[in-house]
């Protein structure tokens, strides 16, 4: 029969192991631009690329009160 001892460090080396693996898989799940987001500054096609929607203009920011006098 296995000690405790070594079935922990087993246990420990095969959990690191796996730790490893799952950050390299949730690394990889987005590594790489899907269709839209690598040509989404090209624009629409068939339309010049200056032709996408602009963004409206934002808004002043709010004027602070005037200093006490």
């Amino acid at each position: 029969m296995a000690s405790n001892t070594a079935a922990t460090w087993n246990r420990r080396d095969r959990r690191h192991g796996n730790m490893g693996t799952r950050r390299k898989a949730a690394e990889s799940k987005k590594s790489t631009p899907s269709y839209a987001e690598l040509f989404a500054k090209c624009g629409e096609p068939g339309k010049p690329v200056g032709a996408t929607k602009k963004a409206a203009p934002k808004a002043a920011a709010p004027q602070k009160a005037a200093a006490a006098k």
